[in-house]
Formats: structure tokens, C-alpha cells, sequence
């Protein structure tokens, strides 16, 4: 490097680290889903940095809260990012469908001329993820076919000599999400799409509605009022992940579906049930994973439903895995908020790997790297047309548009 080129990068590296210090103290307040929520927040590995805060409400709640410009528990400011395991509803169209998340807050903060126009939203992968099927009863390494796995979350499984080749018996219950949440809908759409394959699969007895799965992010919403069939399911003791793992292991016959963060081994099979012959460790959930690419063409680099991929059945590894995603706005009235999150999206999404072991000590896959430049170079770059604070999009000085 020559004198020129290196006292240039001196003069960058001081600059950027005031630039840091200025802007480490201004607070960018998020919050949502709670599968990731010990990797954003709560524990010494956290791949938010320090001064973003971040409410676990579950996925539900912190896509209500964000696209209705609310604020979190706690914090002062409308909500600048949020964690969703559950995709914004809209559909696959460039143009969402009428009444869908998307369309309602299109028409409500990305309208021009509306005193409330704060500009697009930028929806993202964060991490891969799989779903877990944690269970309480003593036995040997459980594999659960796709038919019981059916059977079982429909509540037509009473007992767990039901349960084929399990070699067990006794009293079966399910333990669920009482609030909404991005697990139960990544574990719906899984049953959604597998259930109705199964060779003489009946589920017309149970409290299905129709008895038929749908996707839900609010896992009572399956059945019949609403209302899970108390005689087969119980409420986690409360929100989160951890809660419903700690309900599972509580109770004797109890069985669930978590995020991989709270599950002490993922290939105890004696504990994490196989499906398919796969336990839910990255090996397994990345050959999943890998069948779906980031967007490319201008068409779909405009559209916000090809950047939050979702998987239905695939046909190798470990079958219920998906994305936990951000949600963040295109522009924000407050520069220094803009340059907080580019900041992080820089390291997270970098070459470096900067936070790939932290997300791989909290049983999450690091997202490939096709996803991560797609991320940098799309989102976090100012000049792309989906970058954060474009000025063609979000105005400048006077006229700069954003959430506040």
C-alpha cells in the first residue's frame, strides 16, 4: 500500500470511529419474534450492538406494533426494526394483495402526501432456523413419520403407543404458543403443505377447522372457535420459546415445537425428535436451506415477497426450517438511526463472518453467502434501489421522508 493510499485508510478508520462514538448513543428500538431473541438481546453473544434495543413480544405483536407505528414496552421512539419469523402477508406480487399487511400499511405510510409517509419496508433473512419437536417421555431415539407428526399436532393422538415405533406409552399432549407467533407459522405451513399427502391420513374427526391444517402464526386459530381442544393441548406458562420448552420438560408425555436457541442438544434424539431420519442441527437444516436463492432480476429485487423465502416440503434434510427475518424502513427522518442499522447490517451481513459463530452457539445457520451480498449490496448500499436512506426514494435534507 502506498504512503497516499495508507494515510487515506488512517484518515477513513478515525473518522468512522467518530462517526461511532457520535452515533453509539442514539438508542434504535426493535423488538418482535422470540426465537432469535437470547441471539439479538440477553446474552453475551448477541449480535445486536449495544445501543439497540430490542422487545420480545413474538412475532405477532412486534409486525402489529412496527406496521401500526407503534412502540415497544420500554422504549420511547416509534419502533425502527423488528424481528419477524412470520412473513408479512401480501402474496408473491409486486403488488401486495388488498388487505394484506403490506397493502395496509402501503396505504397508510408509504402513500406521498400523507402526513404519516415514512417510505417503503425493507423485509430480510436474518438467520436459518429449524423448528424443534422437543418431547418428555423416557425411550429410546424417537423418529416421528410424517403422518404421526399430523396425526399428533391435529390432536388425534391420545397416547404415545399411537406414535409408531416408538416404544412408548401413556398420555400425549401438546404443548403450543398461546400468542402469536413465527414458529407456529413456520410449523403450520409445514403441515399445511405435508398433511394432506399422507396416504390415508384422515383428520376429518378432529377440531380442525374444515379438518384441514392452514397456515397460522396464532396456533389455536387451527381449530374450531379458535379454541385448542383442551382435552390434547396446553398453553405454554408463558411467552417465548424457553417457556414452552420449559412446559414440555415439566410434565411427564408432554411433546412441543421450539427454535433451536433453547435446546440443549439438537441431535439428542432422545429428547429432539428426528423427522425424517434427521435431527434438526445445521448439517441437516442446510441441505434444506440451500434450494432457494436471493433475488436477482430487477423485478424481483423490487419485490418485498422474493427477499422472505419460505419452505413448504423440501425434499432433503431436516423438512421444518426457514428464515427468521428483519423488518426494517427504507428511510428514516433520524440520519443517525440509518447509519446505526448500516453499521450493523455491514457486520452482520459482511465477508468476515463476524457473527456467524455466535449465530451457530445459539443453534441458528448462518445465512450462505449468495444471501449475505445480496443483503450488503441491496439493502445496506445507499445507491441501490432498495438501499437504506436512497435519496431518490427517501428525499434529503428538507425533504427527507422515514420513520421518525
Amino acid at each position: 500500500m502506498n504512503k497516499y493510499k495508507f494515510l487515506a485508510a488512517v484518515v477513513a478508520t478515525a473518522l468512522m470511529s467518530v462517526a461511532g462514538i457520535a452515533s453509539a448513543q442514539v438508542a434504535v428500538n426493535g423488538g418482535g419474534a422470540s426465537l432469535p431473541a437470547d441471539l439479538y438481546k440477553g446474552s453475551g453473544d448477541s449480535i445486536l450492538p449495544a445501543n439497540f434495543n430490542y422487545a420480545v413480544t413474538g412475532s405477532g405483536t412486534g409486525k402489529s406494533t412496527f406496521l401500526g407505528s407503534g412502540t415497544f414496552a420500554g422504549q420511547t421512539t416509534v419502533a425502527h426494526f423488528i424481528g419477524s419469523d412470520s412473513v408479512l402477508s401480501g402474496g408473491p406480487n409486486l403488488v401486495p394483495t388488498a388487505g394484506s399487511e403490506r397493502a395496509i400499511y402501503d396505504a397508510t405510510y408509504n402513500t406521498p402526501g400523507l402526513a404519516t409517509y415514512y417510505g417503503p419496508l425493507l423485509q430480510f433473512p436474518s438467520v436459518a432456523t429449524s423448528v424443534t419437536i422437543p418431547f418428555n417421555k423416557a425411550g429410546a431415539a424417537l423418529n416421528i413419520s410424517d403422518a404421526d407428526l399430523c396425526r399428533i399436532f391435529a390432536g388425534a393422538v391420545s397416547d404415545w403407543s399411537q406414535v409408531s415405533g416408538s416404544g412408548r406409552s401413556g398420555e400425549l399432549k401438546i404443548v403450543y404458543r398461546d400468542e402469536s407467533s413465527g414458529t407456529s407459522e413456520l410449523l403450520t405451513r409445514f403441515l399445511t403443505t405435508v398433511c394432506p399427502l399422507q396416504p390415508g391420513l384422515d383428520l376429518s374427526g378432529t377440531a380442525l377447522k374444515n379438518g384441514a391444517f392452514s397456515v397460522q402464526s396464532t396456533f389455536k386459530n387451527l381449530f374450531t372457535g379458535n379454541a385448542a381442544p383442551t382435552a390434547r393441548f396446553v398453553p405454554a406458562a408463558a411467552t417465548g420459546g424457553t417457556a414452552l420448552y420449559n412446559t414440555v420438560f415439566s410434565t411427564e408425555g408432554y411433546v412441543g415445537y421450539v427454535g433451536p436457541d433453547v435446546i440443549p442438544s439438537l441431535d439428542d434424539a432422545t429428547r429432539i425428535a428426528q423427522l425424517r431420519g434427521y435431527s434438526p442441527n445445521e448439517v441437516n437444516v442446510s441441505a434444506t436451506l440451500g434450494s432457494i436463492a436471493p433475488p436477482s432480476t430487477p423485478e424481483e429485487l423490487a419485490n418485498p415477497s422474493r427477499w422472505a423465502p419460505v419452505f413448504t416440503n423440501p425434499t432433503t434434510g431436516y423438512p421444518i426450517a426457514g428464515y427468521t427475518n428483519f423488518v426494517i424502513g427504507q428511510c428514516y427522518k433520524n440520519a443517525a438511526v440509518a447509519t446505526q442499522i448500516r453499521l450493523f447490517l455491514n457486520r452482520h451481513y459482511g465477508t468476515a463472518g463476524a457473527t456467524d459463530q455466535a449465530v451457530r452457539d445459539h443453534g441458528f445457520i448462518p445465512l450462505t453467502a449468495a444471501w449475505k451480498t445480496a443483503v450488503r449490496e441491496q439493502i445496506a448500499t445507499v445507491t441501490a434501489p432498495n438501499g437504506l436512506q436512497n435519496a431518490s426514494v427517501c428525499g434529503s435534507g428538507a425533504t427527507l421522508i422515514g420513520r421518525p
